[in-house]
């Protein structure tokens, strides 16, 4: 049925997983599984597509690429009505939201009704959510339909994405490399094409790493920016969680980032925590300050990937942004501190997850609680002391700045399972985290933009602001973007044979 002209039409037709627009006289849009997330909402508003179109070609990128990547987990079968819905809402001239008809996927530990919230592990394969997390929520009212899951380490707990639940994820770029953790389903799903936009959650790096790893733009919001509540238990959370977890989103392009944080952003009767912030953006004109720690203390950072990201300042300066080299002091503390109050509190989980944590996970752990020796309630306060003065002391240059340009990761991807090798394995993976967690520290918002490429990876660019100034951040992200462009959807790189992901088949759910 000819979505314009209102009977059957045989010149609009698919020709493959692409639209004849014989009323418009335009050209042939795109493959769909390509277009963005803004992108695809105009076109179903426009009536040049419909949601259920994109949805059924989303469906068969995922058959033609997950089984390469085990990226994506699970199909949400009640995808299809939910399209079906919203392609008669814009038939019938109803108001529709900014993502309205756009198909999004969402990680494993954040709850969407009828669906199982597994974080990643095995015991949790049949913990079904009765109702959607507050941010799924958001996605609905604004129009997007989750319609699948994407796969995460066991608890989240590596910055390597492989689950006892659904095994390896696979970097679309080069197979023999991580895609990065803990969102790293989300990541390589979004790169490959198989899903527009997702979300995830970040308190050590895990929607940033995956990002960069895999070539797209994500942010970590501000603590308190986006609500957080799950009815899978636990539902209290540790206290380095309250203070450092952020929620955050994935897309290929910094303005769907954008869309889709303001479409989620705000307080939620379900989280206490979450806060009443209203957020601003920079005038489109302005010139930002931007300082710039291409190696920042404390950070080997490899240096390729410090030469792209200071292509990527003098890109920012060519186009009339206040670009310097400036860095906040004791940077090299903040992975002792990080580290440190983190595995604390984790210890206090472990004998409960004992009897479900497995895997690589688990390996992961174990040498976590032999580098980070436990604390005495003496250090621990001291440590929060410690905190508070390096929160003050980056309020303060930010104050002075509107973003800090660093490396998101100071290594290249390592190869599969590097973090779980050795303790010195360990260290390494926690080494390339540092440019990440001075945001997750203090609560800042912090976005990542692909600015280059290093050893035939790509290299992400990482913008962190004042707490509560994440579309400053992701204004200055899209300025990279725009003098860079956009590296992805792109077709995985296939393993040789023997060597592909360790994945089970897709489950339906919903």
């Amino acid at each position: 049925m000819c979505i314009r002209c209102g009977r059957r039409c045989i010149q609009w037709m698919a020709v493959g997983l692409q639209w004849r627009q014989p009323h418009t006289g335009r050209p042939r849009m795109t493959e769909l599984w390509r277009m963005g997330a803004l992108e695809i909402a105009a076109a179903i508003r426009a009536g040049e597509t419909t949601s259920r179109a994109v949805l059924d070609a989303l469906r068969a990128r995922i058959e033609e690429v997950n089984g390469h990547l085990n990226a994506v987990v699970g199909l949400d079968e009640n995808a299809t009505a939910a399209a079906d819905a919203a392609d008669r809402a814009v038939a019938a001239g109803e108001p529709v939201g900014p993502l309205h008809g756009v198909p999004v996927t969402i990680k494993e530990c954040i709850d969407v009704a009828g669906c199982a919230t597994t974080h990643g592990a095995a015991a949790l394969s049949q913990a079904l959510a009765p109702r959607d997390a507050p941010l799924v929520e958001r996605l609905r009212a604004a129009g997007a339909i989750p319609f699948a899951r994407t796969n995460m380490p066991d608890f989240g707990a590596r910055g390597h994405t492989d689950s006892s639940l659904h095994g390896r994820t696979h970097n679309p770029w080069d197979p023999a490399v991580t895609a990065g953790g803990s969102s790293g389903g989300e990541a390589s799903a979004i790169a490959s094409g198989m899903s527009p936009l997702g979300v995830g959650n970040d308190v050590g790096g895990s929607v940033r790493d995956p990002a960069n790893r895999c070539g797209i733009a994500a942010i970590k919001a501000s603590t308190g920016v986006v609500p957080h509540a799950s009815s899978v238990p636990p539902e209290e959370a540790l206290i380095t969680y309250q203070l450092m977890l952020g929620q955050g989103v994935l897309a290929r392009r910094v303005a769907d980032v954008r869309a889709a944080l303001l479409a989620v952003a705000g307080p939620h009767p379900r989280d206490p925590l979450a806060l009443p912030v209203t957020l601003t953006a920079p005038d489109p004109d302005a010139r930002l300050r931007v300082a710039v720690a291409a190696e920042p203390a404390g950070c080997d950072v490899d240096p390729a990937i410090a030469a792209a990201v200071r292509a990527a300042a003098d890109r920012l300066a060519a186009a009339g942004h206040i670009v310097e080299e400036a860095a906040p002091t004791g940077y090299e503390r903040i992975l002792d501190i990080w580290s440190a109050l983190v595995m604390n509190d984790f210890r206090v989980l472990l004998p409960a997850l004992e009897g479900v944590l497995a895997g690589g996970s688990k390996a992961y752990l174990t040498y976590a609680q032999e580098l980070v020796p436990p604390l005495n309630s003496a250090t621990v306060t001291a440590l929060y002391l410690e905190r508070h003065a390096t929160e003050l002391r980056w309020h303060r240059f930010l104050s002075d700045w509107d973003v800090l340009l660093t490396p998101t990761g100071a290594t290249p991807p390592p190869d599969h399972d590097a973090d779980i090798a050795s303790l010195d394995g360990l260290r390494g993976a926690l080494d390339l985290l540092r440019p990440m967690l001075p945001a997750n520290l203090m609560g800042l918002p912090a976005a990542v933009v692909p600015c280059g490429m290093a050893y035939g990876l790509p290299v992400g660019a990482q913008f962190t602001a004042r707490r509560f100034g994440d579309l400053t951040a992701l204004a200055a992200a899209q300025a990279v973007e725009d003098a860079c462009g956009v590296l992805t959807p792109i077709d995985p790189v296939v393993p040789p044979a023997g060597d592909g992901p360790a994945g089970a088949p897709l489950s339906a759910a919903g």
